[in-house]
């Protein structure tokens, strides 16, 4: 049992990254539309008949979002009834449940404003990026959910008046302001590329030569002219990141699986900045894009979890782990089971 539910959660979590590529599918191939303006039915019906490929497409990312929003409501009612109060994992899991919710409400707004397919207006520029942002923070609650269950007792409730995650934020020096700078960066450089891929997907360039020529020019669609930000920030980002995996490695060493992570987090952007270039030099391909996404969902994930264990509470147990033992960090050390 101790096991059954971490091993679901970081299933839900993987489910949801299946999820959301098959939606930036929906987007790239031009299917948003498939439905029609209708929500959540499709074209009017329950189970569309005779339907084009468009609509085929739509369908399945709807039932598959579906499913995803039944998985979390489960993740959610089984992480309350397995843990005890203010335990962290029961924190987690309720904001990915409202995240999710909140999820299908945007998506919802997307298809019922017809801001999908073709549209080009400035409503939807600014959607997209809402849309990315809750799907981030999404991702980062189901992952902390995940990692949560995996690492922390069962029963580490926190004392009273404690606060309720196991992380603490004051007093980490040179970690904790890298850390903040690459989540943030990280988030910012999601945006853009929200935006770079709907310029992308709308108005694709027949050359390399070409596509440069549109993102400076002055007469241009403004979803072509703000494309230029994505690859300049995608240098500072990265540079903060890998320098923030160097400062984690050089004074969280101690720690394996943050040791690990650090290098996990340094590599996934390398290779992220590789698949970016990439992407524009082939033209920015449906399944380029792809790649690109993941990578970028997995660079995510992984700072998220790289923050939650380079800052995670470390000293004296305020609970005791199962057969009365205490709680032990990734370095041996006694672990706080919550932040005071």
């Amino acid at each position: 049992m101790s096991r059954r539910f971490p091993r679901f959660a970081w299933l839900v979590l993987a489910f949801n990254l299946a999820v959301i590529a098959w939606g930036a599918f929906v987007r790239a191939s031009g299917s948003g539309a498939g439905c029609g303006r209708h929500w959540p039915m499709c074209n009017g019906v329950v189970v569309p008949r005779s339907p084009s490929a468009a609509t085929l497409i739509e369908f399945s990312h709807r039932l598959s979002s579906g499913l995803a929003l039944a998985l979390v409501v489960a993740l959610a009612v089984w992480a309350f009834r397995a843990y005890p109060r203010r335990h962290a994992v029961r924190r987690a899991a309720a904001a990915s449940l409202v995240l999710m919710l909140t999820e299908a409400l945007v998506g919802a707004g997307l298809v019922l404003l017809e801001l999908v397919a073709h549209d080009a207006s400035l409503r939807r520029a600014v959607a997209l990026p809402i849309h990315l942002v809750n799907t981030f923070f999404l991702l980062a609650a189901l992952s902390l959910t995940a990692w949560w269950a995996t690492m922390l007792p069962r029963d580490a409730a926190a004392p009273p008046g404690a606060r309720v995650l196991p992380v603490r934020l004051r007093g980490q020096g040179a970690v904790g302001a890298f850390l903040g700078a690459s989540l943030l960066g990280t988030l910012l450089l999601g945006v853009t590329g929200a935006v770079t891929a709907l310029g992308d997907t709308l108005y694709p360039a027949t050359s390399l030569a070409e596509g440069m020529r549109q993102d400076f020019s002055p007469t241009a669609h403004f979803l072509l002219r703000l494309r230029v930000w994505h690859p300049a920030l995608a240098l500072w980002v990265g540079v903060t990141v890998l320098a923030a995996a160097g400062v984690t490695w050089l004074r969280r060493g101690d720690d394996d699986r943050t040791r690990r992570l650090a290098g996990a987090i340094a590599g996934l952007f390398l290779a992220q900045l590789v698949a970016g270039v990439t992407n524009l030099i082939l033209l920015a391909p449906v399944w380029m894009q792809l790649i690109h996404l993941l990578l970028a969902d997995a660079v995510w994930i992984t700072l998220v979890l790289l923050s939650a264990s380079a800052l995670a509470v470390r000293g004296a147990d305020t609970a005791a782990a199962p057969g009365g033992t205490p709680a032990r960090g990734t370095s041996g050390e006694p672990r706080e089971a919550l932040a005071r």
